[in-house]
């Protein structure tokens, strides 16, 4: 790569600008990912670089801590291209939901994608201890008033119920009064996603907000 040329061009750049447009890089950095064609992470060190003195990343992910979702990797995308906040379960907290309203009030995000993924340990052990009382270590049961709410409406499946998790933690950060009103401007797409981990592919789970 020549050096002399910036690293994000003034037409990829305007690609990100607007909600709709954040929601369809993530989209297609997703369909690289699946086809072998990756190239972000030949930039890496260089965006690093480029980046020290401010962020700006176009949009943000709330996805599963689970080791086989690297959110950046799975979207192709590059150093300070995506604010990602993970936990099990992929669920809003208040910790979650102010460090999503700073990606977008302060960094200026422009979409938010929450994503589920198959096989979620989280989901299952929600599941297990609604339907069969399953206890479990430490304080692992904290997460599960956060998820059992999308247990309530498709379990005992795992899968719907994934689903149905990452479509009302979307919810819940549409009700934040600061996300609300950007959206309202049509400043932020909320969005909700499903990761399937045999195929690495992506797909909406809803019609976003905008």
């Amino acid at each position: 790569m020549d050096d002399s040329q910036p690293l994000v061009t003034p037409n990829e750049s305007e690609k990100k600008s607007s909600p709709e447009a954040a929601l369809d890089e993530l989209l297609a950095g997703n369909r690289r990912f699946t086809s072998g064609r990756t190239s972000s992470h030949r930039r890496d060190l260089a965006m690093l670089q480029q980046m020290m003195e401010k962020q700006e990343p176009f949009a943000a992910v709330l996805s599963c801590a689970d080791s086989r979702v690297p959110v950046e990797v799975v979207f192709d995308q590059t150093i300070g291209q995506l604010f990602v906040t993970r936990v099990a379960g992929n669920m809003v907290t208040a910790e979650i939901m102010a460090s999503l309203e700073y990606a977008v009030a302060v960094l200026g995000t422009h979409t938010i994608l929450v994503m589920g993924h198959s096989r979620c340990g989280a989901v299952t052990a929600a599941i297990q201890a609604t339907y069969n009382g399953q206890v479990v270590p430490g304080q692992i049961s904290a997460l599960f008033p956060h998820i059992e709410p999308a247990v309530k409406q498709a379990g005992p499946d795992l899968e719907p119920t994934v689903r149905a998790n990452a479509l009302l933690q979307a919810a819940r950060l549409r009700e934040s009064p600061l996300l609300a009103a950007m959206i309202e401007e049509g400043k932020l797409i909320v969005a909700a996603g499903y990761f399937d981990l045999r195929t690495g592919a992506v797909t909406l789970l809803d019609q976003p907000e905008r």
